[in-house]
């Protein structure tokens, strides 16, 4: 028998139920697995959690797929039109100086109601609401590039473990979703976005250079070859990664899920999947509960990107130049102009 057009979900919270519209809950979102809307709605539900602590209070860019994983995506970086009253919002500045309020739920409808605007994945920005300038998470994107897996993501990432222990900082593994590894580390908000970016460049520099032949900086992707990439990019202001929990637009319909170390070398990505984590939660808990209990500080990291003597490294190309920032020009065509 067919489901209803909308179905009304009692979601319980802090402040008390929140009834969320479910719509064409028989919509297959990943048609290679038949996972419907609904399954999908279930999912965020049974992980809404842990997943409200990770989010709480972040201003956060829902990546929605209002025609399923084979449609097109979009990012929304503003609240969208219709949201309820309840739905709380934080004040971000972009890289541009246009300022935006930017969904930040505090509760689990908040994210029920997001999944049913067809949102598979959510990226936080690492800050919380009121002070949106100071990351609270120091965040390293373990990239694989061509030629390269998450086995030797894993090998990195182990590596990475190593050299932000050495700069008092505790890192926290989880996968990204697909065949990379996103490591974070809390920090007290006391430094700004470039500083944490210059901070994330130089712990990434350290780890390139104990293991060169499988680890890179290398901005251009010419200049990588078969290594992992740390993006230390991801740091930048406006740069976003997927939470832990968030189902990825794939369609193995994989969760970016968060890890122990000691697990890590063990699994793969597509162990962690809409139908196979709430039952990982159910039976282990959560792996990153105490993540926030003990923040670290940048001081040490920031002081090996001054003795470096390295200096900055290219931005992303949607933004202003930057201070001290290299010209963003292909090693390639500059070697070779015109």
């Amino acid at each position: 028998m067919a489901s209803k057009a909308v179905e009304l979900l009692t979601v319980p919270g802090p402040e008390g139920p929140r009834e969320v519209r479910l719509t064409s809950p028989d919509k297959v979102i990943f048609p290679a697995l038949g996972i419907t809307k609904r399954e999908v709605m279930e999912y965020y539900l049974a992980v809404s959690g842990p997943m409200t602590e990770v989010l709480r209070d972040r201003p956060t860019n829902l990546k929605r797929y209002p025609d399923g994983v084979e449609g097109e995506p979009f990012f929304a970086k503003r609240l969208p039109k219709g949201a309820p009253g309840w739905v709380r919002t934080a004040r971000v500045t972009f890289p541009s100086g246009r300022t935006a309020d930017t969904f930040a739920p505090s509760e689990p409808a908040a994210i029920a109601w997001a999944a049913n605007m067809g949102t598979l994945d959510f990226h936080p920005w690492p800050v919380r609401a009121p002070d949106t300038d100071h990351p609270d998470e120091l965040r390293i994107d373990l990239d694989p590039q061509p030629g390269t897996d998450f086995a030797d993501a894993v090998a990195v990432a182990a590596v990475v473990r190593e050299v932000l222990a050495e700069a008092g900082l505790t890192g926290w593994p989880k996968t990204s979703g697909g065949r990379g590894i996103h490591v974070a580390a809390p920090i007290r908000p006391e430094w700004d976005f470039v500083q944490v970016r210059r901070a994330v460049i130089a712990l990434a520099r350290r780890v390139t250079d104990r293991i060169p032949d499988r680890a890179t900086v290398a901005w251009w992707k010419e200049e990588r070859g078969e290594r992992v990439f740390l993006d230390f990019n991801q740091a930048a202001r406006d740069r976003t990664i997927a939470s832990a929990w968030s189902v990825r637009g794939l369609p193995r319909a994989t969760v970016s899920m968060p890890l122990t170390w000691e697990s890590l070398p063990e699994v793969a990505p597509e162990d962690f999947t809409v139908r196979t984590v709430p039952g990982l939660l159910a039976d282990h808990g959560d792996p990153h509960a105490a993540m926030h209990r003990e923040p670290g500080g940048c001081e040490q990291a920031l002081e090996w990107y001054e003795e470096s003597g390295l200096g900055e490294m290219p931005y992303p190309p949607e933004y202003p130049k930057m201070p001290d920032e290299p010209m963003r020009v292909q090693p390639s065509r500059a070697r070779n102009p015109g």
